[in-house]
């Protein structure tokens, strides 16, 4: 397990744990009414969230999951870190809560995990929202080559040894936003090369999920395409620009509402959180 205990004052929750079929993972689930799943991306964990959580469970049941390899939850040896895998995992932490009725929020990678699980699961899905995120096989050259990049063997070094995915690109985008404190709970979470090993694997997934990600485009409109729907989109985002995305999610979704955030980049939870929580609740009374 992780040696890091959240400040109390910055994530203001009761850790619980799941033991799922490959390893123990963190979630917390905090405030009682109707669910929302919260799905964190690389290479972030459930502290993304933590404004947002605080916001709702007023008036929600907010369950906010880390995946193995991310956050509190464990690094196990025999994990393949895949999003397929991740997918798994999650839907198995969901059927142990027995979650009905529920939404699920899905941001980055947490779209397509938390999508996998939903369709596998739509009779008992509420709603869906969606932030900076894609379920269909990420095509554009920048992606594709930031993916081959980043899983060179240099650069792989560089997210084990120094880091690099937390201090260049989540920290380097959030930048003052951010106490110092709080960059230190996205730093020190993932404090050794071991227990990177997961954030290593993520930018390979652009191009090695490409068949799950096929399968989700035909899935989500298929399964999910009449459910109440919610985009909250930073459009200032450069990894999934709004214009290539949003129309692509308002052909998916029949009863869909879009909220675009017009100065936030790609990690809307840091950047809008009061007006997330604002969407979410008018969108989902």
């Amino acid at each position: 397990m992780i040696d890091f205990v959240p400040d109390k004052t910055a994530y203001p929750f009761e850790s619980r744990w799941f033991d799922s079929s490959a390893g123990r993972v963190h979630y917390i689930d905090e405030g009682t009414g109707p669910p929302i799943v919260f799905c964190h991306g690389s290479p972030t964990w459930s502290f993304l969230y933590r404004k947002i959580v605080a916001g709702l469970r007023d008036r929600y049941r907010c369950i906010a999951v880390d995946y193995l390899g991310f956050g509190l939850s464990e690094r196990p040896q025999n994990f393949g870190y895949r999003i397929s895998q991740h997918t798994t995992i999650l839907g198995e932490l969901i059927d142990h809560l027995q979650l009905d009725g529920f939404v699920l929020m899905g941001q980055d990678w947490g779209g397509p995990i938390g999508l996998g699980t939903a369709t596998e699961r739509a009779d008992r899905v509420r709603g869906i929202v969606l932030g900076n995120t894609v379920f269909w096989p990420i095509e554009p050259l920048a992606n594709q080559a930031f993916s081959v990049i980043m899983s060179s063997r240099p650069m792989q070094r560089r997210i084990l040894e120094q880091n690099l995915l937390v201090e260049r690109f989540l920290l380097g985008e959030l930048g003052r936003t951010l106490t110092e404190e709080e960059a230190d709970h996205y730093r020190n979470v993932q404090p050794t090369e071991e227990s990177r090993r997961g954030l290593a694997v993520m930018p390979k997934e652009i191009r090695s999920a490409r068949t799950q990600l096929a399968q989700l485009a035909q899935d989500v409109p298929a399964l999910l395409g009449d459910k109440p729907a919610l985009a909250v989109w930073g459009m200032r985002d450069m990894v999934f620009r709004p214009k290539a995305c949003i129309p692509r999610i308002r052909e998916t979704f029949t009863d869909l509402d879009v909220v675009e955030l017009p100065h936030a980049r790609h990690f809307i939870q840091e950047h809008t959180p009061n007006e997330i929580i604002a969407a979410i609740a008018k969108r989902f009374p």
